[in-house]
């Protein structure tokens, strides 16, 4: 077949998929933003779409977003347009529609089957809207219109698409059905085979030092350190868990921009407010303890990972992060929030411990408890494994079941 990625940020949830078609014999090609010129990607041609330079023009606030998708869609849409003239005529496109580039290709191809990634449909009603009234608006019937206004992309591309494929229950189930029939739940892989625990696991500290699985190490991970992950909820959790684990050492990942929801006041960040908050109720020898890692390399990851003793995961109801996953395929033991996304993959006392969102509290008496008993973190971290061996695994689960799914299209 001839198969055409479309994703602004290429491979981003194709990374697995769109190489072992290509290896397959089927003829790849990628449409992205992300390169200046044409390359070659594990068997992939990758190639990049350009965005014109447009005036300055008044836009109604509601209808920014659509705006900015239609101006890539009209991008991309030229882009194909000129792959059609050298001769490539896609008998499928596979297509990430979250920033709008695939709006206009059955324009170009009406003939090709189009498969849509389904990562999360706008719901303007708890838990999905007004979830934490701190940072989020009330549910109001002018956000439930901006949040419709939203999902147009959304329902321009269910006039569209033959099928579609999300990661995770959760995420499928935001759609309405019109569509959620059209959605496979298959999820993008975990190589179970390179995450897996190991005892002499070792990471380096930006102080220098070394720290390894013999050390209290408690980890949390965000893309980005905002509140859609929990970060404010971890942060004022802090004081306490400092003062009850004095050999504590707590090691936190993640940027200072903002991946989901609002910005900070401007010329601050989420990282440095809450570090603001609660620098005051943490004496310096025991802030001296905490270590912000940026962002950092993914062999890095992994060994952070691997020593963690336990790791922590919050988040909104909302796209559930691979993070919490490959800490599940390195028999991590975890102490998540009690939310949608997250039970989908443990259960309280099974596999993980759970705790309400906004509770420091329970929070920090759940990573104590854990720290205090071994016995207890290995059986969680031995179970949240075998789910992700048996459910999770790229080679033996996920990538088969994509690969057939794709065929299953033409």
């Amino acid at each position: 077949m001839k198969i055409l990625f479309i994703h602004q940020n290429f491979p981003g949830q194709f990374k697995h998929l769109a190489p072992a078609l290509a290896k397959h014999g089927h003829d790849t090609v990628a449409l992205t933003l992300r390169v200046e010129k044409p390359t070659k990607w594990n068997g992939v041609r990758v190639l990049p779409y350009k965005l014109k330079p447009r005036a300055a023009q008044n836009t109604h606030p509601w209808l920014v977003d659509f705006d900015t998708k239609v101006t890539r869609a009209e991008a991309c849409y030229h882009a194909a347009v000129q792959l059609r003239e050298q001769g490539f005529t896609p008998d499928l496109i596979i297509a990430h529609p979250g920033w709008g580039e695939s709006l206009f290709l059955k324009d170009v191809w009406p003939k090709a089957k189009m498969a849509i990634y389904c990562e999360l449909y706008h719901k303007a009603e708890y838990p999905h809207t007004g979830f934490d009234k701190e940072f989020q608006p009330e549910i109001r019937a002018t956000e439930a219109m901006r949040l419709r206004l939203k999902n147009v992309n959304n329902h321009e591309h269910f006039d569209i698409a033959d099928a579609g494929i999300s990661p995770t229950v959760f995420q499928a189930d935001t759609f309405p059905p019109e569509f959620r029939d059209k959605i496979t739940v298959c999820h993008d892989g975990i190589h179970t085979d390179v995450l897996t625990p190991d005892s002499a696991a070792r990471l380096t500290l930006p102080t220098g030092e070394t720290v390894t699985r013999k050390d209290e190490l408690i980890t949390f991970v965000n893309r980005n350190l905002e509140p859609y992950r929990g970060y404010h909820v971890f942060m004022r959790a802090l004081p306490r868990l400092l003062k009850e684990r004095p050999n504590a050492r707590v090691l936190i990942v993640g940027g200072d921009d903002v991946s989901y929801g609002a910005r900070p006041p401007k010329g601050q960040t989420w990282k440095q407010i809450f570090i603001d908050e609660v620098r005051g109720q943490i004496p310096d020898q025991d802030w001296a303890r905490v270590h912000f890692l940026g962002r950092i390399p993914y062999d890095q990851f992994q060994s952070l990972l691997k020593v963690s003793r336990v790791h922590v995961y919050l988040t909104y109801p909302f796209v559930l992060s691979w993070s919490l996953f490959e800490t599940m395929s390195v028999e991590g033991a975890i102490v998540a929030s009690k939310t949608a996304p997250v039970e989908e993959a443990i259960i309280h006392g099974q596999n993980g411990r759970l705790v309400d969102f906004f509770d420091k509290d329970a929070l920090v008496e759940e990573v104590t408890r854990l720290l205090d008993n071994a016995s207890e973190r290995e059986e969680l971290g031995r179970a949240a494994r075998k789910l992700i061996v048996n459910n999770y695994d790229l080679a033996s689960i996920c990538l088969p079941k994509q690969l057939s799914w794709v065929e299953s299209l033409v």
